[in-house]
């Protein structure tokens, strides 16, 4: 049998959103998850429509965060309260297609993967498909990760029992700082190149400013990694371009 996976949401105000996720876990051909909401004190109906379907379905857990802290706190009350050894990660307004647990499992214990990724498409908020597959390589490493923007938040699976600890930093890009955080201890990140995944763009999501998101992974270059001024500024500039690259069909 398959090990339990713990799915980790974090949510805030997304009553028109957040079923809609719910159901595309709830339709996965692996079916042995828990789905752990920690709602950040959303003013809006979000945390009732989680606890209702909730009611129905004991696998999808609402975790009440006591202030609002932002999506790492969220995270990680969701990661302290998960039961599996693997950690899925999907936010409030994403989606994942029906055999994405599935298939990722399996090539994550094919690889001995402690991280794993997937290629994702991009939708609107009317769930039109926009732009092209973002493809992935095939493995990055830490130094690698460094300078690139390939494993997306919807698309990661985490191996507790081979990454070790799981601890999200409380900074812009936290995602960002904990594969960064894994792959530090020696590991290599496995890429899945699949289409599994839907990443919705919303002007209001936390990464949609370029220049925002910029300012956070130097931020983490120069006060997390604590890499060289030198080190720091050819990383951005690969990841600048990557981004970029990413950005250009939208």
């Amino acid at each position: 049998m398959m090990p339990l996976v713990s799915i980790i949401t974090p949510s805030w105000n997304v009553e028109g959103l957040i079923e809609e996720t719910i159901r595309s876990v709830q339709d996965q051909t692996f079916a042995d998850w828990e789905l752990l909401i920690a709602d950040d004190c959303s003013t809006d109906r979000t945390p009732a429509i989680i606890a209702a379907i909730g009611e129905r379905d004991p696998r999808v857990k609402l975790i009440r965060q006591a202030r609002n802290g932002g999506p790492a706190l969220a995270r990680q009350a969701s990661i302290d309260a998960a039961q599996g050894r693997y950690l899925a990660f999907l936010d409030s307004d994403d989606l994942w297609l029906p055999r994405k647990l599935e298939r990722q499992l399996a090539f994550a214990r094919e690889k001995r993967a402690a991280l794993s990724y997937t290629a994702f498409r991009r939708i609107d908020e009317s769930n039109t498909v926009t732009g092209r597959l973002i493809e992935v390589p095939a493995s990055l490493t830490y130094g690698q990760l460094l300078e690139n923007t390939a494993i997306a938040t919807l698309t990661a699976l985490v191996d507790r029992e081979i990454a070790g600890p799981v601890v999200m930093k409380n900074e812009g890009y936290d995602d960002f700082c904990l594969w960064l955080s894994i792959l530090k201890r020696g590991h290599t990140a496995y890429g899945l190149n699949e289409d599994l995944a839907r990443y919705r763009v919303r002007g209001s999501s936390v990464s949609s400013r370029p220049v925002r998101s910029a300012k956070w992974v130097w931020h983490i270059y120069r006060n997390v990694e604590c890499l060289s001024l030198i080190r720091s500024s050819w990383c951005f500039a690969h990841w600048g371009a990557r981004a970029w690259l990413k950005r250009r069909e939208f």
